[in-house]
């Protein structure tokens, strides 16, 4: 049991001193009692979706994209996966020097259900490191176009929960931006990007509209929250897809309406895929 009330019973000190939330004599300060905090709330929300999925099929396959110190993946592991003999986590991750710290660190903790891949997402679609179908799919502060990528990595492997969390997210606002003019004329709705702090944040709400919508006309039924927790970030938004049948016509509709009425015909190849 931890004297530090915030960490779970079943948590491994030894992971957490590795992960440097807690210092070598099992100190926590601020910082890293913040970090922790934020991932353990991240937990609960796909602590359901691993249970159901093992329910569903016995088995489970997790892939975290842009999985960087892996820290996620390794608490969901150490919390809910270590006794599960037939499930994976893999960390996808495009600095070597990352995942071979990983590595090493998985063998020290005999966690043999964790693999790190040295992967950009268009490689690890097609990879035979990874399984043709994968359950859940995480990506967590991927920049700018990461996000969709994870997307599509979760698409091509019929994903069946899919978290994200966007983050940096300048494309669109970028298109906006270069349209702007020929676009005041075309739509009132322009003034709602006309002065650049706008833009910015308009861009990057429309961003994550295209994207739920895109979700939806591929069969998931999106949830989009706050991710309460994360109280020093501004990228706080937290989006849930859960596969549950056809896609939406009317979902896709909207999605080619939006890209017409808004002067983004451009990124259709992007959102509309």
């Amino acid at each position: 049991m931890s004297l530090i009330p915030e960490i779970k019973p079943q948590q491994s000190i030894e992971l957490l001193k590795e992960l440097h939330i807690l210092t070598r004599d099992g100190k926590i300060n601020q910082d890293t009692r913040r970090k922790l905090k934020q991932v353990y709330h991240l937990y609960q929300f796909i602590e359901p979706l691993m249970a159901d999925v093992l329910a569903q099929k016995g088995s489970l396959s997790l892939a975290d994209h842009g999985a960087g110190k892996s820290y996620l993946g390794f608490i969901l592991y150490d919390l809910f996966l270590k006794d599960k003999a037939d499930a994976t986590v893999y960390g996808v991750e495009t600095r070597q020097d990352l995942v071979d710290k990983s590595v090493e660190l998985a063998e020290r903790l005999g966690f043999p259900g964790m693999q790190f891949l040295n992967l950009t997402v268009e490689q690890s679609i097609t990879s035979e490191a990874l399984p043709a179908q994968v359950d859940i799919i995480t990506a967590l502060h991927a920049c700018n176009t990461a996000t969709d990528d994870a997307i599509r990595f979760a698409l091509a492997k019929d994903a069946r929960y899919i978290v994200l969390v966007p983050c940096c997210q300048a494309e669109v606002a970028a298109v906006l931006r270069q349209k702007k003019n020929d676009t005041f004329g075309k739509t009132p709705l322009s003034e709602l990007w006309r002065h650049p702090i706008h833009t910015r944040e308009f861009g990057s709400q429309l961003t994550n509209v295209l994207r739920c919508l895109q979700l939806e006309a591929r069969g998931y039924q999106v949830t989009v929250t706050e991710l309460v927790g994360w109280e020093h970030s501004m990228k706080n938004e937290l989006i849930i897809a859960k596969k549950v049948g056809g896609g939406k016509k009317a979902a896709r509709e909207r999605q080619e309406a939006i890209l017409r009425e808004l002067n983004l015909e451009d990124l259709r190849e992007r959102f509309a895929y």
